[in-house]
Order: C-alpha cells, then structure tokens, then sequence
C-alpha cells in the first residue's frame, strides 16, 4: 500500500474510536486528503433524537472546511467494523460531491485497516448534481 494510504487508513480507525455512538454502537470514522496534501478525520456523533446525529464523513468535512485552503477532496476513506464495507450513506454521498470530482477515490477499511472496497465517486453517484449545476449568475 502506498504511504497515502497508510497515512489516511491511521487516521480513520484512529477517529473511529472517537466516535460517540451510544444508541448504534457502530462507530464509524473518516479521513480525507485534499489536493494540496492537507488531512481531515471526523467520527461519527450521535444524538437522542436518533437519526439527528452527524456521520464521520460529514464530521471530516466540516473540518476541511472550517481550516479553511483547499477544499478539493482527493480521496476520502471511511473505517468501519466487521467484513462488510461501511459505504457512505447517500447524504455523505452528496456532501463528499459538493467537495469533489468524478475521480476522487472513495475507499472502505475494517477496524484493522483493511482494504475492504475502493471506487471512484462517480461510481458511487453517478450522473450527480452538484455546484456547477445551479446557475450563479441568477
């Protein structure tokens, strides 16, 4: 595995264990690198007025965007639990398309830090609506 991927992957299972999740008890955590080299992790938060919480992914978001620079995810990885991918929900899904291009890689390690899926985000959503869509100058 390339360092990226070790750097991204420590992040993300570090954060995981973060994670406030009393009523699931599936804590999730997320990391991401930006174009110009910058990471962000964010966990999962969850709230008593289930669903309301916050997912990991948005959680690496909002702090890629409160630091402020780049905010062009180059790849975003997610850590989960147990042999199955924990995939981004379809909100994170449009939350990471605000931040991203058809190419920025998605991938999925276990609590371990294994590769368990890895996709562009176009694959994952594709024919997406995003920024360039809406018509600016109206």
């Amino acid at each position: 595995m390339t360092d990226l991927f070790a750097t991204l992957e420590a992040h993300a299972t570090a954060v995981r264990l973060k994670a406030y999740a009393p009523y699931s008890r599936f804590q999730v955590g997320a990391a991401l690198v930006t174009e110009d080299g910058q990471i962000f992790a964010g966990c999962n938060v969850e709230n008593a007025a289930y669903p309301e919480g916050t997912c990991a992914e948005a959680g690496a978001i909002a702090a890629m965007v409160a630091a402020g620079g780049s905010r062009k995810i180059q790849t975003i990885m997610v850590a989960g639990k147990g042999p199955a991918p924990c995939l981004p929900c379809g909100g994170c899904r449009q939350k990471i398309r605000e931040f991203a291009t058809p190419a920025t890689r998605v991938q999925v390690v276990n609590e371990e830090g294994q590769l368990l899926f890895e996709e562009t985000l176009h694959a994952l959503l594709p024919a997406s609506f995003g920024p360039e869509n809406l018509d600016q100058d109206a």
